[in-house]
């Protein structure tokens, strides 16, 4: 329950109490704040046009090849996808009982630069959306209000403002607005304003609350008590939210879940008959999460928290009681009846090992009840365990009832003797100690077994040696420990082997117990030998289950389970795990009690055909086909599609969203509207849509078998299949990764059974939650953005690209507001020199010309002087242009791998960079830029950023460029293969002017520490640079050694043969080139060493770039330097000789110059 400080004069009702402090602006308070917006608000109004136009023409509203294009009779799927390639994506629909995320929009920016690439490539490229409403949440939800409308009034005018007031520190926090109900709960206490130490706090005790805190007006809110207004109010936000994102969204084919569209309910109803007559629906008893408040199952999308948690199974043991302790005694005397029978019930999850029993564990601070079973038998366990225990028929009398006769803590008990079934010791074993026994797992009973478990051994020993500071004897603790199971790696005492190998002195060293307890079960499970009881010789994968149903056979023990963590319901119920009668799919091994051919099918295709793009998302899906049991598919409460043959209850969330994607193929030809209420252009209705027809639809039927009962005509019938066949299969599914564990692993599961492998899903981008600015997005902390924020605040383009920085991979990524903000003004500057350089361009037929226009003419942006086309191409201009298609080439892979911080980059921030360099070495120069390069840069810029920022780019397209039609249509551009001697120069003019600005960096922190420098950087200066026709001669000896050793090249070996008097300088010179070989460089580009470019050549067309970015500098000097460094000739002075070089032009070598500053 959130708290929050009021003011000290309290407001009348607790409607204003509620506004006063739960502003909704609250969520977002510690965002950026920006204030100069004009750039900004010219970039939106552009992206508005542009959605518009868009719209109107219908450019994200892709169809399948008609059937008089392609006759339907004649046309395979393979033959269509081969005419006509397609892509089809989409992300997890969303739930609307609120407006869309950030988080929402860094999934949903997966697809749209995956779709927005794949229209690049010529294909026909659909991205459709639909809404999630299925499920407990919003009738939840609606049901409080009606509860409170009913208590308080329609605008909750009764609500007492003394109902929601409590006193409470303040600490000067600023209240947050609530999470929506639909997110885990994450409310604190918060206070309004600084105050004092203690003040009056304002509760989010009520719906209505929640509400006025997401936004909603007050006179609406009562509304929202019909859940029907939930699924009108928030699917139009979020098409206006991601239609102001620019997502290419085919907003023909929206549609809502439940029977609130017809057509989908049709579809849900069919694919759950389908299921059931293919026996992967089954019914029976098994165990679920269930919520008591609630009455039915709680699944994941009905939690408040514990989404993920499933049931574990254990085999609780009945140890009986023979003799109470005295300090048990004199706190059970008269609560028992006479003659009754008293069992301790631990669970455990290793029935095979319970032979070798030495005593039994109580938590000595933790609450225990002894629970009456029948008329003469009681257990003790904690009240949770005996809670869930009354959800599972057949240990407790009555459903739901554990009736207690007893309370006692673990330490009145301890010396208490018990029988344990099975052990060695047939006397019986105590009751002792455990201090690390919690009672939020099992049942608070832990039974000992120190053969075979870490933890057990460590507590009995510290228990022996401890027994005085415990108070027990210390013989209770030494029983006799008896090997049970034989291991290949730790012998027939693991237990104890693992304790000594990991060094643990103490139960508490929790860590490395942890560890020991795996790697005991690990190796005990699967290649442990049983050599003790009725089952020894057997593996101990066998005997588990042998020894579990001999226990309960005999009455020793009886099936028990609970949920493996904790389950809130959205009601607000702490959950159990109940035995129920319900209809489950069948998902899961054999070993999991599912169908074993069925998990099959989805492994072999996750190791198989799809693609998961990282190696951690396969393995995390592969693990979740290990451990998935069957899985409730019916609730009796909430909104969903009721089930075909039990009308008294709906499919859940989890079990009508798996195969939605089939639908968007041809969902705008069954409706208009996103409800199904206006009948779609083919003029069928739901009632029309049968088993046989959406058999025939979704391809289960051949194209060409008409026999089966339907009045829906033939064309319309092939028209509904060629959607499906031309769309299918689903290409790329984008979610958060924590849909791994139920989302997308059921639509494996049901795509497998429904459809041919064909038609299985291609691909699952699977991507981390994202954080904002660094940390957790959290309304609590303030820390929180929507889409339509993100967007209203940065625009579009600057959010997307926010978003595409953000990260690619299944780790959390980071939407920096600092990047959005950054992009406005870089895309504000970069439209407005494409526009200048285009409209206001000054052409001029060469270099002398650029000078004349620059140094005479009042030119307002000087870039705006270009050499015209056609004119002849310098270095620079070439270089420029390889660059450019070099990146242009390494964004395209970007793309295709669907890593879009890298293309954002490459396509982007360096693409802009090789302009800027292009532009200040060519101002440098005297040349100015080539006005074909200015334009084909400007051309391809708003290519390459078309995915990621398609607003700007169709701006630059149609507005700057004069293109005819819009940039989505565009395909992606197609270069010529890179020059590698171009690309050679361009890096080596990066590394050669990086060394220089270095050195002489150095030199001016040299002077800042009062060091003395080899020159004053403040006074004019001259650079020489010494560049070296040829290698060193006594290298060329060691790379012939290198050539002939090749490919076996033996280090150690070498190093016999070099001169010892080189060998200082020729043993690194190796490894170096040893290195390179190592890491894949081909054998010619590393022991041939010839420069693919004019060094010389570049350096001279460097040298107006270096006096300009030096500073200070007027000449510079170019020095070829001979065979042992000591002379050499000026370069373009007449050849001048010098000689008494100073030392460093002997580092010289051919593509990696030296250089010398000298004062002038």
């Amino acid at each position: 329950m959130a708290q929050s400080s009021a003011s000290p004069s309290l407001p009348e009702n607790a409607v204003m109490a509620t506004l006063t402090v739960l502003d909704p602006s609250h969520s977002s308070k510690n965002t950026m704040k920006i204030e100069n917006t004009e750039k900004r608000d010219t970039l939106i109004q552009s992206e508005k046009k542009y959605q518009q136009q868009w719209q109107e023409g219908g450019v994200f509203q892709p169809d399948a090849p008609t059937i008089d294009e392609e006759p339907f009779e004649t046309t395979t799927p393979a033959h269509l996808h081969q005419k006509y390639p397609k892509y089809f994506g989409n992300f997890a629909y969303p739930y609307m009982n609120g407006t869309l995320h950030a988080g929402h929009g860094f999934t949903a920016s997966k697809v749209e630069f995956t779709v927005g690439f794949a229209r690049m490539q010529g294909k026909r490229t659909l991205f459709p959306l639909g809404y999630h409403v299925t499920g407990m949440p919003i009738k939840a939800c609606a049901d409080k209000l009606v509860r409170e409308i009913e208590q308080f009034g329609p605008t909750f005018e009764r609500c007492p403002v003394g109902d929601i007031i409590e006193d409470g520190a303040t600490n000067g926090a600023v209240p947050p607005a609530p999470t929506q109900s639909e997110a885990k709960t994450d409310l604190g206490k918060f206070s309004a304003k600084k105050g004092k130490a203690t003040a009056k706090t304002v509760k989010t005790k009520y719906q209505f609350q929640i509400m006025l805190a997401q936004g909603i007006p007050l006179e609406e809110i009562q509304k929202f008590a019909d859940p029907s207004h939930w699924i009108q109010y928030f699917p139009p936000l979020a098409k206006r939210d991601l239609t102001n994102f620019g997502a290419r969204i085919d907003w023909r084919r929206q549609f809502v879940t439940t029977d609130a569209n017809p057509y989908y309910d049709s579809f849900v109803s069919w694919q759950m008959r389908k299921l059931k007559e293919m026996g992967k629906i089954k019914f029976g008893k098994r165990y679920t999460i269930y919520s008591p408040k609630d009455g039915q199952a709680c699944l994941d999308h009905d939690r408040q928290s514990g989404e993920g948690v499933g049931v574990q199974e254990y085999t609780a043991l009945k140890l009986k009681v023979k003799e109470w302790s005295p300090s048990a005694k004199k706190v059970l005397d008269g609560k028992l009846s006479e003659g009754s029978n008293v069992y301790f019930i631990p669970a455990t999850l290793r029935p095979e090992t319970m032979y070798g029993q030495t005593c039994c564990f109580v938590g000595p601070n933790i609450d225990y009840g002894i629970f009456k079973v029948s008329e003469n038998e009681y257990f003790v366990c904690s009240e949770r365990a005996a809670r869930n225990m009354s959800f599972q028929p057949g240990i407790f009398p009555e459903w739901a009832q554990y009736p207690r006769a007893a309370s006692f803590k673990g330490k009145d008990v301890i010396g208490t003797v018990i029988n344990a079934p099975l052990s060695v010791h047939k006397e019986g074993v105590r009751i002792l100690p455990m201090e690390t026994v919690k009672d939020t797992k099992g049942t608070a009973v832990v039974t000992c077994v120190p053969s075979d478990s870490p933890d057990d051994y460590a507590t009995v020993t510290d228990l022996a040696k401890k027994a005085e500071y415990y108070g027990i004897q210390k013989e209770w603790a030494e029983l006799e420990i008896i090997p049970i199971i034989d291991t290949p790696s730790y012998g027939n005492l693991t237990a104890k082997k693992l304790v000594e190998e990991l060094k643990i002195q103490s139960p508490k060293d929790t860590k490395n117990l942890e560890e020991a307890k795996e790697r005991a079960y690990k190796e005990g499970f699967y290649k442990g030998t049983m050599i003790y009881g009725e089952f020894k010789g057997k593996p101990v994968e066998q005997a588990k289950d042998l020894v579990k149903q001999q226990l309960i056979d005999s009455g020793d023990a009886f099936n028990y389970a609970e949920p493996d963590g904790k389950v809130i319901s959205r009601s607000g119920d702490d959950c159990v795990a109940a035995l129920l009668d319900q209809w489950y799919m069948n998902y899961g091994t054999a070993e999991n009690g599912g169908d074993g051919e069925w998990a099959q099918a989805v492994l072999d295709h996750i190791n198989g055909e799809l693609n998961l793009y990282y190696p951690e998302a396969k393995h995390a899906l592969i693990q979740v086909i290990a451990w998935l049991t069957t899985w409730a598919c019916a609730r009796s409460y909430g909104l969903g599609t009721k089930l075909p043959w039990d009308h008294s209850v709906m499919v859940e969330s989890l079990s009508d969203s798996t195969i939605y994607q089939a639908y968007y193929s041809f969902a705008h030809l069954l409706h208009k509207d996103l409800f199904g209420k206006e009948v779609g252009p083919l003029g069928v209705k739901p009632e029309q849509m049968t088993d046989d027809v959406w058999d025939y639809v979704f391809a289960r039927r051949d194209r060409n078998d008409f026999d089966f009962k339907t009045d829906i005509p033939k064309k319309s019938l092939e028209v509904l299949r060629r959607q499906f066949d031309y769309w299918y299969p689903l290409d790329m599914r984008t979610s958060g990764k924590d849909l791994i564990q139920n989302h997308l692993t059921f639509n494996l599961y049901v795509h497998t059974a429904i459809f041919d492998s064909s038609n299985w899903p291609r691909s699952f981008r699977v991507n981390g939650h994202l954080m904002l600015n660094g940390e957790k997005m959290s309304k609590s902390t303030g820390n929180f953005l929507t889409v339509e924020q993100a967007v209203s605040k940065f625009g579009a383009d600057a959010t997307r690209i926010a978003l595409a920085d953000a990260g690619d991979g299944i780790e959390d990524a980071n939407f920096e507001e600092t990047v959005a903000n950054s992009n406005i003004l870089k895309l504000f500057e970069l439209r407005k020199w494409c526009e200048e350089m285009v409209r206001d361009a000054v052409i001029v037929d060469d270099g002398e010309k650029y000078k004349h226009v620059r140094d005479n003419e009042r030119i307002k942006n000087g870039d705006t002087i270009q050499r015209k086309s056609g004119s002849p191409k310098l270095l620079w201009d070439d270089i420029f242009d390889n660059e450019m298609n070099v990146l242009v080439a390494e964004t395209k892979r970007h793309y295709e791998e669907t890593m879009y911080k890298s293309a954002l980059k490459s396509g982007y921030y360096d693409f802009t960079a090789a302009r800027d360099f292009y532009r200040e070495v060519t101002k440098a120069a005297g040349l100015g830029m080539h006005e074909g390069l200015a334009k084909r840069y400007i051309e391809l810029q708003a290519l390459l950023l078309t995915p990621i920022a398609p607003h700007w780019a169709d701006y630059i397209w149609q507005e700057v460029l004069s293109k005819s039609d819009t940039i989505q249509n565009a395909l992606y551009p197609d270069v010529p293969t890179a020059i590698p001697s171009l690309t050679a120069a361009r890096e080596y003019v990066r590394i050669t002017s990086s060394n220089i600005t270095s050195a002489e960096g150095a030199q001016v922190k040299r002077l800042a520490k009062g060091k003395v420098a080899l020159f004053d950087p403040k006074k004019d200066k001259k650079i020489t640079v010494f560049a070296a026709k040829s290698y060193p001669e006594w290298q060329k000896k060691y790379i012939e050694l290198l050539r002939t050793s090749y490919p076996n090249i033996d280090i150690k070996a070498l190093s016999k043969t070099i001169d010892k008097s080189e060998s200082k300088k020729a043993m690194p010179f190796i490894n170096g080139l040893k290195r390179r070989l190592d890491n894949g460089e081909s054998i010619d580009k590393v022991l041939n060493r010839e420069l693919p470019f004019d060094e010389l050549a570049t350096l001279k067309a460097m040298v107006p770039g270096l006096k300009q970015t030096v500073r200070n500098c007027v000449a510079v000097e170019i020095v070829l330097v001979q065979e042992g460094g000591k002379e050499g000739v000026v370069v373009s002075a007449g050849d001048e000789k010098r000689t008494d070089l100073p030392p460093n032009a002997a580092n010289a070598e051919p593509g990696s110059p030296s250089f010398a500053f000298e004062n002038v």
